[in-house]
């Protein structure tokens, strides 16, 4: 069993997890974040008006797939998120190698 976790950005998202449908996946947890990476205090346009930021908004997606299906799944998240522009993103594959019990609340 692999843990998958992508960030990418928001507007990518709903594109990544919409090629992941009828993938098997054991469980798929998104959730918004904040972060940078190499642009840092990237200079960006919205709306027509520059702003700066020091973390920009992206989206993380964490999966939990089969070892045999991890490589299917990361290539359909780098071809549905890769734009070619700084600040794609980050995949983290990682090994899971306990499955934790369900517990219902």
């Amino acid at each position: 069993m692999k843990q998958i976790v992508a960030v990418v950005k928001p507007y990518l998202a709903e594109r990544v997890l919409e090629s992941l449908k009828r993938a098997p996946l054991e469980a798929v947890s998104v959730r918004e974040v904040k972060g940078y990476g190499r642009q840092k205090n990237y200079l960006d346009q919205y709306a027509g008006s520059e702003y700066s930021l020091a973390f920009l908004p992206k989206v993380e997606i964490e999966l939990w797939v089969e070892d045999a299906r991890a490589e299917e799944i990361l290539r359909k998240i780098v071809e549905t998120a890769r734009t070619g522009r700084m600040g794609d993103g980050k995949i983290f594959v990682l090994p899971a190698t306990q499955k934790m019990r369900e517990i219902s609340f």
